[in-house]
């Protein structure tokens, strides 16, 4: 396997050159556009990897599924369908997505910014520095890394630089789907955007998922079975932003892209995919590990469909 990614990687690496880093929080504009890693854990728990692999970045929209995740556990799926639609918008993932009629929940899903900025209210606690705690909790779980943290400096960045996403929080707070306090509810997500990760943090993830809530190399389950279908249904129909559907064509498996670079596949009972290269296309999603993941799917045919 190691040969194969290693392969593959050298294949793709000329892609890195196609898009660019993300310019808009200007802490992801350092990153370097040429890093390119992959890292791979089999549902039996296998480690594969080339590249880049162990250079940390921020989750960002990857962290989308674990607030989806964290707010299924607290609420089940029919409060959190409620507040939260499950259709794919057609739209970038910033979208404000209103039109002439009143917005509801049918207009958002989990893997969009206005849905994600609800699921964050979603979460229980007695406070927002509790709910993003638990929120943490959850996320080291899924990675495998209990001492995972924020990178304070993303935080300080998405902070100043997030008027889209409060543009979006308030809109919400006009239409009543947001009761909360604005800022206390961005800051949970700003925070939540910024927790940092790996390569082995995102096939972790994957592999999890994969494996319908147990750890890969064990028999302990961190969440119940059903969940994983419907955070797995989510993923495959909305959690390639706009591109989800060419995404399905191209590679055909459950994936969430991240603005830092990453992303985080998962190959129902099989696998869960890291893969991190800063350059992105238009559409926020990386050129080179979409590339690397189309490769993957064709060599080891991993396609669902």
């Amino acid at each position: 396997m190691e040969e194969l990614l290693e392969q593959l990687l050298e294949e793709c690496r000329p892609y890195t050159s196609l898009g660019k880093t993300a310019d808009y929080i200007p802490e992801l504009a350092k990153k370097d556009p040429d890093a390119f890693g992959i890292y791979v854990i089999g549902s039996e728990g296998k480690h594969s990897w080339a590249g880049d692999c162990r250079q940390s970045f921020t989750l960002q929209s990857m962290v989308k599924p674990i607030l989806l995740l964290q707010a299924l556990l607290d609420n089940g799926a029919e409060k959190v369908q409620s507040k939260v639609g499950v259709e794919a918008t057609g739209k970038p993932f910033d979208a404000i997505n209103a039109g002439e009629h009143t917005l509801d929940s049918r207009h958002i899903n989990p893997m969009v910014n206005m849905g994600a900025i609800v699921m964050c209210t979603l979460i229980h606690g007695g406070s927002y520095k509790e709910r993003f705690q638990r929120l943490l909790d959850l996320t080291g779980q899924l990675v495998g890394d209990p001492e995972v943290k924020i990178d304070q400096a993303v935080y300080l960045s998405e902070k100043n630089h997030g008027s889209k996403n409060r543009a979006l929080a308030y809109l919400l707070k006009s239409y009543g789907i947001l009761e909360d306090d604005v800022e206390e509810v961005l800051d949970c997500y700003f925070q939540a955007c910024s927790i940092q990760v790996d390569c082995r943090g995102l096939a972790h993830m994957g592999a999890v998922l994969a494996n319908r809530g147990k750890l890969p190399d064990s028999d302990q389950r961190v969440f119940p079975a059903p969940l994983a279908r419907y955070v797995n249904a989510v993923l495959m129909t909305c959690g390639m932003y706009d591109g989800s559907g060419e995404f399905a064509i191209r590679v055909g498996i459950p994936a969430k892209s991240g603005v830092s670079g990453g992303i985080m596949a998962v190959v129902p009972t099989r696998m869960g995919i890291g893969i991190y290269s800063p350059a992105l296309d238009r559409k926020g999603n990386s050129v080179a590990g979409i590339r690397l993941l189309e490769k993957l799917s064709e060599r080891l045919y991993l396609s669902i469909f």
